[in-house]
């Protein structure tokens, strides 16, 4: 179906776009900010502008019908309705504006609804229904078909490479990735070859949710022979922690301590050993990650759920994180500095790992108030604390972290 002819119309916005474009200090081709990316500035610089364009907004406050099993949707998307800049660009349709195909965003569309019904000025109390949401979903993932309960992140991971996909700014189809860059160790200073890997990836992903929910890891190998350092660089979309265990003299872990385990440096040796590019033979290594870039929405996913030889077990053990000025800067390049992130909202589990149930805590403007299903009820700082903790959301707040 095709989209809306009112979709193609000039507005003032596209008309200032169009003007900036042909002017002599800004050109459509052979500059590095992409026309999409402007194009998105320049309406979002109007629509703050324009008091006329602001968003009439309800409190939010509103819960979601369980449709059958689905309080792990719920859960997810209060937690997303609370993600303010995914939530304005989808209430003002800008992804109209930007995506590059010609198919209906059937589940963008979709997900906006939902959203629209949370945010409605004149729905009060009553709860929506995100039943059609959920249909199309499943279309697109079957996966999540029939009434079992289904895992939060793994339902997060599909649902945003799906809005991904829809709305993605290139055309995925035709755009193909000029050679890979050469192993040559001497050729490229670290973060030219981190930014040239980052750039690749926007030559054919870029949407909003990239630009939200994207960052980079660096995965640093270092051969005990030669001594030779390589790089590799991967883009995440959350990081998966693991859970220290528990011993007898405490019966806490901080998120830090979760963190210093995923970035601690690790022995890669016998059939773990990797092929080092200047022996040009598997060696005895190390391995460490760091973040290379980090995302404007930094999403952490606290991995409780572990397989053993047969059977999956839940990590109970409850992790204290910092609702304020989380730095994560020590865990990035060198000297980077101080790189600070806000929590916003989370999601819990409670239960086992075959009988449990999803909820969502999210900030307001004034407090926090958690989402049960339906069930919307104010609670306080303190009992965001405790061993439900699943998928923790934060937001950048400050950054002196080079680009």
């Amino acid at each position: 179906m095709p989209r809306a002819a009112s979709t193609h119309m000039d507005n003032p916005c596209q008309a200032l776009y169009r003007s900036l474009l042909n002017q002599n200090g800004v050109q459509p081709e052979g500059t590095d900010i992409s026309q999409s990316v402007l194009y998105t500035s320049l309406m979002g610089l109007l629509l703050v502008a324009d008091k006329e364009k602001e968003l009439p907004l309800g409190s939010g406050q509103v819960g979601l019908r369980n449709v059958g099993n689905t309080c792990f949707l719920n859960a997810i998307v209060q937690c997303l309705s609370h993600t303010q800049s995914l939530r304005d660009y989808c209430l003002t349709k800008m992804y109209l504006q930007d995506m590059n195909s010609s198919q209906e965003p059937e589940l963008m569309n979709e997900f906006t609804k939902v959203l629209e019904g949370l945010w409605d000025v004149n729905r009060g109390d009553s709860t929506v229904n995100p039943g059609k949401f959920y249909h199309v979903f499943k279309e697109a993932v079957p996966y999540f078909s029939g009434y079992s309960q289904q895992d939060a992140q793994e339902f997060l991971r599909f649902l945003l490479d799906c809005l991904h996909t829809e709305i993605n700014r290139r055309h995925t189809q035709c755009t193909s990735i000029k050679g890979s860059l050469e192993p040559a160790f001497n050729r490229f200073r670290l973060s030219e070859e981190a930014s040239a890997m980052w750039k690749k990836h926007l030559d054919r992903d870029d949407s909003i949710i990239v630009d939200l929910f994207s960052g980079q890891l660096r995965s640093s190998l270092h051969c005990s022979v030669c001594s030779h350092y390589s790089n590799t660089f991967d883009v995440f979309c959350d990081l998966s922690l693991p859970i220290p265990k528990r011993t007898e003299s405490r019966t806490t872990v901080t998120l830090r301590e979760c963190l210093d385990l995923f970035s601690q440096e690790e022995s890669l040796e016998k059939e773990n050993s990797p092929m080092c590019e200047r022996c040009n033979r598997c060696t005895k290594s190390t391995k460490r990650l760091t973040i290379q870039r980090f995302p404007k929405i930094l999403v952490i996913h606290l991995n409780r759920f572990t397989m053993t030889r047969f059977s999956i077990c839940k990590s109970t053990v409850p992790v204290s994180f910092p609702l304020t000025d989380l730095d994560l800067g020590r865990f990035g390049p060198a000297d980077c500095g101080s790189v600070l992130y806000d929590l916003y909202a989370l999601c819990n589990h409670a239960g086992t790992v075959n009988m449990g149930h999803y909820t969502a805590a999210c900030r307001e403007q004034v407090g926090w108030c958690c989402y049960n299903d339906s069930c919307v009820t104010r609670i306080s700082e303190e009992q965001l604390q405790s061993s439900q903790a699943y998928i923790l959301f934060y937001h950048l707040k400050n950054s002196t972290a080079r680009k």
